[in-house]
Order: structure tokens, then sequence, then C-alpha cells
């Protein structure tokens, strides 16, 4: 049990690593809401407690936990001690953490979390739906980011706030995508600027959205469902666009970065517009594009992002094309192999990559990851997702 504290609150809290765990009386889905993975994002797990000590559990279908993420640095008000645990849920470093002895905090945090988590996979059938709570360091509207497969669109389709694609190729190691590799839906949720009340206002409004939508708890037993939705809707400025990530400015350790002061995310940027500055030379946008988690604190290796809006018909094509698994095709072309078909990877020449862009691999769902000098590897959300598991469920034949 440790003490937090919330500065737009001006309250502390005690919490476990289980804030709640509320076992219904139905079957139903299995739904993991995760808060302060981030030390100095404490609003996440102020709005969980917040929600789940007023359900009932005779309302609750299946089972809902919250937990909490980096303890440690939660009660130091920090984003981590000493390493990123947003950054280390890849398979080489969790075989890594377990087999070691002198553990640092953020690994023992990570041994933690990895087994509950596998412990809730083991103990429920699903369907399973894992929502990460986050807050940023800038102004921002809410919105969703997730891996790329169809799932995970459909699902966040429901919410009324922007979704960002494709995070992933960008980031190493995010725990989400570790999670969205075994097949599952999960999306994080990125509520506001770390010190504002709207932050927790609006992570309160997405858990009593995203209980709904999972099935969990009916509409109807959700105290002010519409005003919780209403309010999303115009924090979000009425947006429900979709957006990809096509730049991240990476810090270097013993860089001096400093964002220009103002701006936030989904903010307009013109190409040639100075941004920030890194070891006193100007950084300017590449993109006629939009600002995307500028960083406004000291940790954190990613300075900003840049994003671009997705046309509609982009996504219903690509939507069609994975469905038929079109992708299948590919290695027909020169250059492009098999490395696990059975987890979607394919390896392929960086000389075939000139012909073949970018966008047209992001299409059929695949996003890369450098492999050496002369190759890439392209993996595949759709091909491991369990898409039977969510067959069933009602959002799972909307449109996306």
């Amino acid at each position: 049990m440790i003490q937090i504290n919330n500065k737009a609150l001006n309250k502390t809290i005690s919490v476990d690593r289980v804030i709640y765990k509320i076992e219904g009386k139905e079957k139903g889905p299995t739904v993991v809401f995760f808060g302060g993975i981030h030390g100095n994002e404490p609003a996440g797990v102020f709005a969980l407690e917040e929600v789940l000590k007023t359900i009932d559990r005779k309302n609750v279908r299946g089972t809902i936990y919250a937990l909490s993420g980096n303890l440690a640095a939660l009660e130091k008000k920090q984003r981590f001690l000493d390493i990123d645990l947003n950054r280390i849920w890849t398979k080489k470093q969790l075989l890594t953490t377990k087999y070691k002895t002198d553990r640092n905090n953020e690994e023992q945090q990570q041994k933690v979390l990895y087994d509950i988590v596998w412990k809730i996979l083991d103990d429920h059938p699903g369907p399973f739906y894992f929502i990460d709570l986050h807050t940023t360091s800038s102004q921002t509207l809410p919105f969703i980011t997730i891996n790329d497969a169809l799932i995970n669109r459909r699902f966040s389709k429901l919410f009324p706030v922007p979704i960002v694609l494709g995070i992933e190729e960008y980031l190493n190691g995010p725990m989400l995508s570790y999670i969205n590799e075994l097949g599952y839906v999960s999306l994080g949720f990125e509520a506001g600027q770390h010190d504002e009340k709207q932050a927790i206002r609006n992570n309160i409004a997405f858990i009593n959205l995203a209980l709904t939508f999972s099935n969990a708890i009916d509409k109807e037993q959700i105290k002010n469902f519409e005003q919780h939705y209403e309010q999303l809707w115009e924090d979000a400025n009425h947006s429900k666009d979709l957006y990809e990530v096509i730049q991240l400015h990476t810090i270097l350790n013993g860089d001096e970065f400093e964002m220009k002061p103002g701006f936030r995310s989904f903010q307009n940027i013109k190409k040639g517009e100075e941004i920030a500055r890194s070891n006193n030379d100007i950084l300017t946008s590449e993109h006629d594009a939009q600002i995307f988690m500028p960083l406004y604190q000291v940790k954190g290796n990613e300075g900003f992002f840049v994003i671009q809006k997705i046309r509609p018909l982009f996504i219903r094509l690509s939507s069609l094309l994975r469905r038929l698994r079109f992708d299948g095709l590919l290695i027909i072309l020169p250059g492009i192999t098999w490395q696990n078909r059975q987890l979607g990877v394919l390896r392929v020449n960086l000389a075939t990559t000139k012909y073949l862009a970018k966008p047209i691999f992001h299409l059929l769902g695949y996003r890369n990851r450098q492999a050496d000098d002369t190759h890439i590897l392209l993996y595949n959300r759709e091909r491991v997702a369990k898409t039977k598991m969510y067959k069933k469920e009602f959002w799972y034949k909307k449109n996306v």
C-alpha cells in the first residue's frame, strides 16, 4: 500500500497493486485497466478509484480489474526511477528480467505486472480488453492510441475522440504492444495534461464508456452515461478522426532538448516552422501536419511526434484488403519472404522498399522494424489477432 497525491485535486489516496477486482454474477468480458504506468501520471489511478468504488457487483458481467502500474514511481511522483516501465516490454527484455536476480525498480514492477496479466489470461475465458490510462506533459485533446489491428480499430471507434495509429512503429517496448501481440484488444487513452482536473474527469468518462462498450455493464446502469459521452465529444472538439504517426524526434543521451513553448497535441504545423531546439540546433517541421505529444518534462526520450489525418477511403480499403488477406500475395515479389508466417512477419530487402512505399505496407496491416543493414521486418497485427474471440461482440460488425 502506498500514498499517492494528485496536484490538481490536492488530494492523497492509498492504493495497492490491485486497486479493485470486481467479479460479476454473470459470465462476460474481462476488462483490465492500468493506471500510473508512469509515476508522474496519477490521474488514471484516481479516476479508477473514483469510478469502481461506486459499482455494484450485481450489475457486472464478467470481471473488472484496476491495476496500479509503477508503485514506487507513483509514490515519488516521477515518470520512472531507473528506466521507463513503458519501454521494456520486448521479448528480449522480458526474458532478461525473468532470470535476473538484481532487478532495478522498473524490472521488479514489470515482473509483478507480467505475472498478474498472465494469471488473468489463465483464469478467464475472455473476451479480454486491456486499457492503459495516461496523461501528457503538454496540453492536448483526449485521444486513443492503438496498434493498427482491426479489432482495435473497431472497438476504439465507439469512443468520441481521435484515434492515433502506428505509434508502435516508433516506440520500442510499450506494454500494450506486447499485449496486442498476444492477440487481444488493447488501447491507450490519453486524458489530458498531467496536472489538470479535466484529465481526471476525462479518465472517469472514458472508464464508464469502456465498461459499457465492452458489455461489462449495461448502459442503463452507468450514471450519467450520456453526459460522459458528451464530455469527451466536446473536449475532443467534435473529432473522431483517425491519424497516423509519420515522424518522431528521438532525444539521445546527452542531448540538450527544449520544445518551443505553447505547442499542444493536434495543433497544425507548417513545413519549415520552428518546433524545438536540440544541442543549439533549430528543429523545424518537415511536413504540413499536426504536432503530437510535444515533451514539456525532464524525463522522456520522445521529443515530439508528427501525425497526419488518414483519409476515410484509405481506412475502408485497408479493412477490405486485410479481411481478404491480400498481404499473402506480397511474397511473390522479389526481396520479400516469410520470416514467420504463423506470426505474420515478413523479411523485406531494403531495395524493395524503394518501389513499395511504407503506406502500402500500412494499408495491409504491417508495421516495420529494422532487422539489419539490408533488411527490415514487417509485423502484421491481423495474423496474430484473436479475432474469433470478439466476433460475437456487438461492435465487431461495425464498419471501419
